[in-house]
């Protein structure tokens, strides 16, 4: 099936093609300079070997390659070429690269010089676990200084550094067969990218608790090496799942309550909201979230456009308040409440943080002066008596596993997800998807039952916690930490807040919030977008589909490839229904079973980035 690119992508730029390199039973794809997807036998062995630039706002550099030549045969392959990144004021860093594989070793090597001086927060090789079938099991750590710990992949997600000072890994990949990462030329330490919903635990160099950034002195050689070493035999081949190549979806045991959906409303698009008010009636979210901040010059006339929006819907309505804190929140919290006063504007709650919340504070980073959160909270309940209160982070799940939210006084807390803060490749993307059950058992864990909401979550990033800005993209790119991004507009971000929703179902969300009506994060496209003023995005589909089936009965449904298709069940007005989803951009195959669906549709197939909803048979 041949799909417009606009279609799916709501751009017409496509990704380059990786080349797969093969040696024995040893595979990687090659993209861009870079290996994903390295497998031994069949199973992925690592996610990726990078080796990445990182500017003063952590934007990645996409550098410009020479000189590649690919060689292989059946029992070797061997990449070379040149990496050059362009800097500001006409810095520049050239990288010559090799990377070599045979059947049971991949060496991948790098020699770095800049003749001008380079700045960077970081400059060198990001190896990247896979977290499905890894979290939770055995790991051996070897240290810089050559001693080994016994250890494991964290199951919860760790907020900080589960290991540091490491120079090599070794991990089970199947029963008898294991794989040891080893990384020279630096001190290395891992992440657990789960907290920024990566589907990954990476391994970087350079330890976060040195400065950055930091500057490549003139002429100085930054010598590398990754290499991945295979040992053993795997013991048994794992079953296909099925003889034609189709995937195969089987209902499972779990139930529960689909979550509220909601809305966001800033400011800036109240008025375009208002002009498109009917769509919004008829997407009927259970919850519209007023986002307010007082630092970014909003004051009554938002609160009376807010309230205007309010009275035209049958939606709860949530005051999402970034307080400034530069003065007592008592204080702060009291102003507000005036002004809502005036507006006769009442939220049924206030969703409440201090501003600089959303500032990540890294490892080794000084915390930035806050008043208490249980003066934060306090005071908002002296401020809006009667109102719920929710606490937890504007920003990012990252955020508030750091800095853990005092939440007995709380109604509900809540967090927000991005999928494009360490990178933006529609695969990358896609498999951030795998992080969110991660993530929600993380936050059960630390918050038990308390009523729980995500978002707004949504491809672009709206604000950017690790950096002094949110990257451009008028060009329509696909770059991490990007304001605005052309997915939006297409039929795969229809398929990713389908997913999302998929993934959480577990966590017994109160209220999901993937979008805006309007703007760049909006179901709703704009005059100069991409799309024709007044189109809807695909999008729509999925945030009007949610919030028709809040509040049904949810049943889980097994996918034989989850990395490709998800599934739900769903009772609700219309009768039982099993809705499905595509993740990846190349058509799919499905045996759904005619005791699951009615015959006539027990295999189907399904398109890139496509959705159904099939009839159950009982």
């Amino acid at each position: 099936m041949t799909v417009d690119p606009f279609v799916l992508y709501g751009t017409h730029l496509v990704e380059t093609p990786a080349v797969r390199l093969s040696a024995g039973k040893l595979e990687a794809d090659l993209v861009e300079g870079n290996l994903r997807t390295i497998r031994y036998d069949g199973t992925e062995v690592l996610r990726a070997i990078s080796y990445l630039v990182r500017d003063r706002d952590w934007g990645t550099y996409s550098p410009e390659i020479s000189g590649l030549r690919i060689t292989q045969d059946k029992d070797r392959f061997e990449v070379v070429y040149r990496a050059g990144c362009e800097g500001p004021d006409n810095t520049k860093l050239a990288i010559d690269v090799g990377i070599v594989g045979t059947s049971d070793r991949l060496d991948f090597v790098t020699d770095a010089v800049s003749h001008t001086g380079f700045e960077t927060n970081r400059c060198g090789f990001c190896i990247l676990h896979p977290i499905v079938g890894v979290a939770g099991t055995p790991a051996t750590v070897e240290r810089v200084d050559g001693t080994l710990r016994a250890t494991e992949f964290p199951e919860l997600i760790d907020p900080w550094q589960p290991f540091k000072d490491m120079r090599a890994i070794t991990h089970t990949v199947v029963p008898g067969v294991t794989a040891e990462c080893r990384m020279e030329g630096d001190t290395f330490e891992m992440e657990d990218q789960r907290n920024w919903s990566d589907a990954s635990y990476k391994t970087y160099v350079r330890p976060l608790a040195l400065p950055w950034p930091y500057q490549i002195p003139a002429g100085d050689r930054i010598r590398q090496r990754t290499s991945l070493v295979i040992r053993g035999e795997r013991y048994s081949r794992p079953a296909a799942i099925a003889s034609d190549g189709s995937i195969q979806l089987e209902l499972g045991t779990r139930t529960g309550t689909m979550p509220g959906i909601g809305v966001v409303v800033t400011p800036e698009e109240a008025g375009a909201v208002l002009a498109a008010k009917s769509l919004l009636s008829e997407i009927a979210p259970q919850e519209i979230i007023f986002h307010f901040d007082p630092n970014a010059g909003h004051g009554m006339e938002a609160i009376e456009r807010f309230k205007v929006i309010a009275d035209g819907q049958r939606s709860h309505s949530t005051l999402e308040l970034a307080l400034p804190c530069r003065r007592s929140p008592a204080v702060e919290t009291a102003e507000i409440a005036d002004i809502l006063r005036s507006a006769s504007f009442r939220p049924d709650a206030i969703m409440i943080s201090p501003s600089v919340d959303r500032q990540s504070t890294p490892p080794g980073s000084k915390w930035p002066d806050c008043p208490p959160l249980e003066e934060v909270y306090g005071a908002a309940h002296s401020a809006f008596p009667g109102i719920r209160i929710g606490g937890g982070m504007l920003s990012y799940f990252t955020e508030l596993n750091r800095k853990r939210v005092p939440a007995d006084d709380l109604g509900f807390v809540s967090h927000c997800t991005n999928p494009i803060v360490h990178a933006a490749d529609d695969l990358s993307v896609m498999q951030t998807l795998e992080a969110l059950p991660f993530i929600t058992r993380s936050v059960r864990a630390i918050y038990g039952e308390k009523p729980y909401r995500i978002g707004p979550s949504s491809i672009p990033m709206r604000q950017n916690p690790y950096g002094s800005r949110t990257m451009e993209n008028l060009s329509g790119n696909r770059i991490p930490m990007a304001n605005q991004d052309p997915r939006h507009n297409g039929r795969f971000a229809e398929a990713f807040a389908l997913g999302y929703a998929i993934r959480v179902l577990d966590a017994g969300l109160e209220c999901l919030t993937l979008s805006a009506l309007t703007g760049p994060f909006g179901l709703v496209a704009g005059a100069g977008e991409p799309t024709r003023q007044g189109d809807w995005r695909p999008l729509f589909n999925t945030v009007r589909t949610l919030s028709m089936l809040s509040g049904s009965r949810w049943q889980e449904c097994v996918s034989s490839a989850p990395s490709k298709v998800l599934a739900f069940a769903v009772t609700g007005a219309s009768g039982r229904k099993l809705h499905i989803v595509n993740v990846t951009a190349e058509e799919q195959t499905l045996d759904c079973g005619s005791s699951i669906v009615a015959p006539a549709a027990a295999g189907v197939t399904i398109g890139p980035y496509g959705v159904a909803v099939l009839p159950l048979a009982h």
